[in-house]
């Protein structure tokens, strides 16, 4: 299978993918985020140009390239006018029956999040480590997380110990 991470390299995560035999391909979204954007307010989303550079700097894939997606906590740091391109992007790159992993945290009345960066430990641990707090651009609840993901085949949420909505989502 072919895998993109959207965490950026991460030694443990190539490992982990690698020894089950597939492929990983590494992005690092929120970085490109910030250098396309800036690290200011996400209200800064708004310019066409822009968003067609970030879409070309992390999502110039293929049709149908990937098995799946590690999508972790990025997508809540978009606006919608670089979110809704972005999904539709990852629709076209991701195989029928491939899933998208993503999480986004539950407190909706949060200013600041924290922002992780997910290790793979095996196949039943991941490791949370925060790097920091990012201004969310926009916060999800379940019902908007259902119509976010409407176009995908099923969407399932669980809430984790660390009040994050862990999000699969099959195309």
């Amino acid at each position: 299978m072919s895998i993109l991470d959207f965490a950026g390299a991460s030694h443990q995560n190539i490992n982990f993918i690698t020894n089950l035999g597939h492929r990983l391909y590494s992005e690092d979204f929120v970085r490109t985020l910030d250098d396309v954007f800036g690290d200011s307010d996400p209200s800064d989303q708004a310019n066409q140009g822009l968003i067609d550079q970030f879409l070309r700097q992390t999502l110039n894939f293929e049709a149908e390239q990937f098995d799946g997606v590690l999508v972790w906590d990025v997508l809540q740091y978009l606006t919608p006018a670089v979110l809704t391109p972005t999904l539709e992007k990852l629709a076209t790159i991701v195989r029928p029956h491939g899933y998208l992993l993503a999480y986004f945290h539950s407190d909706e009345k949060a200013r600041q999040v924290p922002f992780y960066s997910f290790r793979i430990k095996d196949q039943q641990n991941l490791l949370l480590t925060q790097r920091g707090t990012r201004k969310p651009a926009q916060i999800f609840n379940n019902r908007s997380l259902e119509k976010l993901f409407q176009k995908f085949d099923s969407v399932k949420f669980f809430l984790t110990r660390e009040q994050l909505r862990e999000v699969i989502v099959r195309r």
